[in-house]
């Protein structure tokens, strides 16, 4: 596999990785913005949305870091891993 063929296929693993979270923060809003309407129609009171919003919200805020801040593996890093031997 050559130079040009492994930074394709990262690229296509980073773009998919972008597609799949974008679809994960669209459904996270979709989600919430339905339970906050029922919470509306069921006479507000206590904002039992909140919950939802706050636990899904840190699993979308870490996927979200994996795919748009985390660094790739560079060839450095894994060189000095191998010297280390594990």
């Amino acid at each position: 596999m050559s130079d040009a063929d492994k930074r394709r296929e990262a690229a296509i693993k980073r773009l998919e990785a972008k597609r799949e979270f974008n679809a994960h923060a669209a459904i996270y809003a979709a989600v919430d913005i339905l339970l906050i309407v029922v919470w509306g129609f069921s006479g507000q009171g206590y904002f039992w949305p909140i919950w939802t919003i706050l636990g899904w919200g840190i699993v979308v805020a870490f996927h979200g870091w994996a795919v748009y801040l985390r660094k790739p593996l560079s060839e450095e890093a894994i060189r000095r891993e191998m010297e280390r031997g594990g």
